[in-house]
């Protein structure tokens, strides 16, 4: 569920009309809504009671501060991967003991950043990061929590791009190293272990998956409490998926998944930590762009728009299938038409998509992306030196802009050029 739709025959963002956004900051812009937001993280606080239990937004689906604030303000933790994440976590009141670094590659001084800025735990990828962070945490003279994240080698069915928990992905322990990983890490200075980390893949459409790696995790813990090793923090990680095609069948909902978790380690006496961000963030948002040009080709028709696979690079990357639907609502019985959706960008991948039914719409005309709220602006570029297209966050009847789009002199003073030339 989500808070856009039509009134009026008009798209709205909960109670503001996405042509009074448009008027202020001009087409293409990523719209958030506060509602979907908060319904999608409370969804999974609910799923998860009565288990003590920490929901972690993971920041790298949509990292706008105002959007962790708006989440930190209800009590998530976040899910981070880099330094400029854990500032970004920080910048917006979330504390240190409710912020958990993953990532396979932390740097020496982002182990130390946020050691020094406070931290829930690092979720530890490798035994040369195990050896890195005990250096850097006896340095300090301080503790690190970590949990040793294990790779369960189980087929998450998703996208091969988004993986992450078979044998050959580049993620975690191999989970039958666990235990002398653990050993190691038990003898080390600066290293506390709290706990097991383990996350399969993004875009998870069944809940087998994860019931096969919580089922390895369970008996994993039993196996470390009988070697000696205090476990009493699971982390389960994320990638529960949501439906992008709304004939499609649903996903399971966040409840479902929760009573898989109950169901595999509810008995552990563990506190459970999941670390949801497309499930929140994904219907949460919208790419709203506005149509150029409509080309007439060899047995096609093209919608040219303002938006480009730099502002959304998910179907280029991915093949990734996003709704598109027109801003004013089309009139009953109008017959849809067939258009190869375009960018700008001097690339055959600038392509959203290929021969897409819809309403028939012209120059001038706006058309929105649904379910484009997750790793949409996040990994969107300035590619052929188009800029950042701006984020807007709606409460009710209220909109700000939450990140502005730059000037082109801001661009362009960015570079600089040397003293030779």
């Amino acid at each position: 569920m989500d808070h856009f739709l039509y009134r009026n025959g008009v798209l709205h963002a909960e109670d503001v009309a996405i042509p009074e956004i448009a008027a202020q900051v001009g087409t293409p812009f990523y719209v958030y809504s506060t509602a979907t937001l908060e319904r999608h993280y409370r969804l999974f606080e609910e799923a998860l009671r009565p288990l003590p239990h920490l929901v972690c937004f993971a920041i790298k689906s949509l990292s706008n501060v105002a959007v962790l604030k708006t989440l930190g303000n209800l009590g998530a933790g976040m899910d981070v991967v880099s330094g400029g994440e854990y500032l970004r976590a920080r910048a917006a009141g979330v504390p240190g003991d409710h912020i958990v670094f993953s990532g396979v590659g932390k740097t020496r001084a982002e182990m130390r950043m946020a050691l020094t800025g406070g931290i829930r735990q690092f979720n530890v990828e490798s035994e040369p990061e195990l050896l890195a962070l005990s250096e850097v945490a006896a340095s300090l003279g301080v503790t690190a929590p970590i949990a040793i994240r294990v790779n369960p080698d189980v087929d998450a069915r998703t996208h091969e791009k988004i993986a992450t928990g078979k044998k050959e992905n580049k993620f975690g322990i191999p989970i039958a190293r666990a235990p002398e990983v653990y050993a190691e890490a038990a003898r080390l200075p600066g290293i506390e272990v709290v706990g097991i980390d383990v996350h399969i893949g993004s875009q998870l459409t069944e809940l087998e998956p994860f019931e096969q790696a919580y089922l390895k995790v369970a008996e994993l813990t039993r196996a470390l409490r009988g070697a000696g090793h205090t476990i009493r923090r699971l982390d389960l990680g994320g990638g529960l998926g949501i439906p992008y095609e709304r004939s499609n069948t649903a996903p399971p909902l966040p409840v479902e998944y929760g009573e898989v978790i109950k169901r595999t380690v509810g008995d552990l006496g563990c506190e459970i930590e999941i670390e949801p961000g497309r499930l929140i963030s994904g219907n949460a948002g919208l790419l709203v762009t506005s149509v150029i040009y409509l080309k007439h080709g060899e047995g096609r028709d093209f919608l040219i728009l303002d938006a480009a696979m730099n502002d959304l690079v998910r179907p280029s990357m991915y093949g990734a299938h996003h709704d598109i639907v027109p801003v004013v609502e089309p009139a009953p019985g109008e017959e849809p038409k067939a258009y190869d959706i375009v960018g700008p960008v001097c690339e055959t991948g600038d392509t959203f998509a290929r021969g897409r039914l819809m309403p028939p719409v012209g120059p001038g005309d706006m058309v929105a992306f649904r379910s484009a709220g997750a790793y949409g602006a996040v990994m969107a570029s300035e590619y052929n030196t188009r800029p950042l297209v701006p984020e807007i966050l709606v409460n009710g009847d209220q909109f700000a802009v939450i990140r502005a789009r730059p000037s082109f002199d801001e661009i362009i003073n960015r570079d600089s050029i040397p003293s030779w030339l």
